[in-house]
């Protein structure tokens, strides 16, 4: 094994590595100190485990209704969701279907079947009944939480709860949020064990489940956000925009797990329509701005965000797919204060 470092560099850590293992191993180590991973600890421990340092600071900002809901609101809520959950008999090991465009709900959702050591699996709900029934089969989903206008597309035999008025034979979201948090059953969380099921967007062929584990996540956010010199400077100040799909694993990892875990609030927005996330930014004055190049070629180009003022945001992250010069150069004298990066989500379980 041959190590590629300067000693000098590494003040943290000049003990002699173990002898050569296999002359064709090279490890490249970076001059700052390791990021400790706290892969110890389940997801949902992990993301909340500084959150009594700003507990009253807002954590979720509905950008429909304006409701802000505070991180310990939110660690709250989503214990009572586990509890809720755990009353509708979901138990280690089971997964529930969040077929959600993004809203609070989907947190407490997320994160409650984290606390029971259960799984999500997140479909986007503008799929056919026929896609969505299939995600559902292949994930082993014993409950569906969803929006009334969706239910019609949910397999027929299964618990459904929506997070706005049910319909006839659906429950409403608060047979979960009223929920006594107290009652969570005492489980014990392996880091192995499966926390998220995302499914993959077909593009070699159908749809596959992709197994995300609480330590792979964890490895995820830590190397994003933690340590001396993160990939993602978030400060707790910071409002970081969610307009991206919590479905999929960009906003769910980048955007809302390395917030919740830094402190920073998160502005949720359902869906991208340039005015309304225009006026959105303008209004609570958006800090990062998390976007995928369809997004950046609207801040980009389009005419109207002249009509707004963006000078708050500080940093443009984007993700999914690699800028052209062109269009990253565009950004650039449109928004020429923030600084902009292109990110790609990896996720492992070997670290």
């Amino acid at each position: 094994m041959i190590s590629i470092a300067t000693p000098e560099l590494h003040q943290h850590d000049n003990s002699p590595g173990p002898p050569p293992a296999n002359s064709d191993t090279i490890i490249f180590r970076s001059r700052l100190p390791d990021i400790p991973i706290a892969n110890h600890l389940p997801l949902h421990s992990y993301c909340f485990e500084n959150a009594t340092n700003f507990a009253g600071n807002p954590c979720l900002i509905s950008g429909v209704s304006g409701r802000a809901y505070s991180f310990a609101e939110t660690h709250l809520l989503c214990r009572r969701a586990a509890a809720g959950l755990a009353a509708a008999g979901i138990k280690q090991g089971d997964v529930i279907l969040l077929l959600l465009q993004n809203c609070p709900e989907f947190v407490f959702a997320f994160m409650g079947a984290s606390f029971l050591g259960a799984a999500a699996t997140a479909a986007n709900p503008f799929c056919t009944p026929g896609e969505i029934r299939k995600q559902s089969a292949a994930a082993g989903a014993k409950i569906v939480i969803t929006h009334s206008a969706y239910v019609d597309k949910v397999e027929r035999g299964i618990t459904v709860i929506t997070v706005d008025k049910p319909p006839a034979g659906c429950l409403p979201f608060s047979v979960l949020s009223g929920a006594d948090e107290a009652s969570i059953p005492e489980v014990c969380i392996d880091g192995h064990d499966t926390v998220a099921l995302p499914f993959s967007s077909g593009t070699t062929g159908l749809p596959k489940g992709v197994m995300l584990t609480h330590r792979s996540l964890i490895s995820s956010i830590a190397q994003q956000v933690d340590g001396e010199n993160p990939n993602l400077h978030l400060r707790r100040d910071d409002v970081v925009l969610c307009v991206l799909p919590l479905f999929h694993i960009f906003s769910l990892n980048s955007v809302l797990l390395c917030s919740l875990r830094t402190g920073a609030s998160v502005l949720i927005v359902p869906k991208f329509e340039i005015s309304s996330m225009l006026g959105l930014i303008e209004r609570y004055k958006v800090t990062v701005a998390a976007v995928v190049p369809p997004l950046v070629l609207a801040l980009a180009k389009n005419p109207a965000v002249e009509s707004y003022d963006l000078s708050s945001i500080r940093i443009v992250i984007s993700g999914a797919a690699s800028l052209g010069k062109e269009l990253e150069a565009a950004l650039r004298r449109r928004l020429p204060h923030a600084v902009l990066g292109q990110l790609n989500t990896i996720i492992g379980d070997n670290i």
